[in-house]
């Protein structure tokens, strides 16, 4: 095998984690995407090919904190994710962390939903 780069390598690991887990109406599919300067959060609905909820760290709200897509701003999007996903009367999700290893701002992200009153 040759050598890949990183985002190779995460394309690959979140396409055997895909392999593996969908989402459905009633239990969707909390999809948490990182970049360098962003964060962005889903609820798929993988049967129907929907959106139910999102937010990301280019959202009014989470600007009008002044907060950065550090760790202290991962657990404010985690939390505010949550508040969404209940809006849409979404309670339990299957966690997708894309690839990323589950540590630092994808694991603040976590934390901060079941905080927030959803179930994994």
């Amino acid at each position: 095998m040759s050598t890949l780069d990183k985002k190779a390598k995460r394309c690959r690991r979140h396409a055997r984690i895909r392999n593996k887990i969908s989402g459905t109406a009633e239990r969707p599919r909390f999809c948490v995407s990182i970049t360098t300067n962003n964060i962005y959060c889903q609820f798929i609905d993988d049967v129907n090919g929907r959106t139910l909820a999102s937010t990301s760290s280019l959202s009014k709200a989470f600007k009008d904190q002044k907060a950065q897509p550090n760790m202290a701003g991962a657990a404010l999007l985690g939390k505010m994710a949550a508040e969404a996903a209940l809006a849409a009367n979404v309670t339990t999700v299957v966690f997708d962390r894309s690839g990323y290893r589950f540590h630092g701002r994808v694991k603040a992200i976590a934390d901060a939903a079941r905080e927030a009153g959803l179930k994994f």
